[in-house]
């Protein structure tokens, strides 16, 4: 009966329209290509200043630069890459970092990491929806959709409703489809 009335509950909730938009923007679009995934490969960035593909750490790229660098890498399923970046990032306690280290975790099917990653985020700021979408996705994907359920309520509870965090979660609540960015 319980099962019954949560399906209810969970199926009368996101019989909503769904408009997916991808993180941080008002817009369906992936990441602007940058010089770095125009010119360089693995683990490197393109560096302005000198002109050359380096690595992260020796870039100088300040932090915005290579957070938005990282999440052009996730969103191309360059993983690993994603991470060197995010590894250059002086604030690693920084909530969007501690999310794109979960991001890119999950995205590489190290789910309990990623966990580790997004929870610290939530801790850092209750209110970042992104990890709290991107935690309940890899929820969906473990078919653990009583918990994603919960973390989309905390979504629209702390402001999300409409934002892409909700709306993509919703849309992989309802079509088991998680997203890339």
């Amino acid at each position: 009966m319980r099962t019954l009335a949560f399906a209810t509950a969970l199926t009368t909730a996101l019989a909503l329209p769904v408009t997916v938009l991808a993180a941080g923007s008002d817009s369906t679009k992936p990441p602007k290509p940058s010089e770095t995934t125009k010119k360089c490969w693995g683990k490197r960035v393109f560096d302005a200043t000198t002109g050359k593909c380096i690595k992260p750490d020796q870039s100088s790229m300040n932090d915005q630069q290579l957070l938005e660098t990282a999440r052009e890498l996730a969103y191309l399923d360059r993983q690993q890459d994603a991470q060197a970046v995010l590894a250059a990032i002086s604030d690693q306690t920084d909530g969007r970092v501690l999310t794109y280290w979960g991001f890119t975790h999950r995205k590489l099917g190290n789910q309990e990491l990623a966990d580790q990653f997004y929870t610290q985020a939530i801790a850092t700021d209750p209110d970042n929806i992104l990890a709290r979408s991107y935690m309940a996705q890899g929820f969906v994907t473990q078919g653990k959709f009583g918990e994603a359920y919960a973390q989309w309520q905390e979504i629209r509870t702390r402001g999300g409703t409409g934002t892409w965090a909700e709306t993509s979660l919703r849309n992989a609540l309802e079509t088991g489809k998680t997203y890339s960015y």
